[in-house]
């Protein structure tokens, strides 16, 4: 399966906004999703962090 980029990207916010959605509200700090290039995937990634 070929994956483009800007497939990979849309893939991977929709991930996220499923996961987040309930949490949201039980949360006290901000998820953050940045997406990162892994020389060793070949590919993007998602990195995801939580900040206060």
């Amino acid at each position: 399966m070929q994956l483009s980029r800007r497939g990979f990207i849309a893939t991977g916010f929709a991930a996220g906004a499923v996961r987040l959605a309930p949490r949201l509200s039980t949360t006290s700090g901000r998820r953050i999703l940045t997406l990162v290039y892994d020389k060793s995937l070949g590919m993007m990634r998602a990195v995801e962090r939580l900040v206060p």
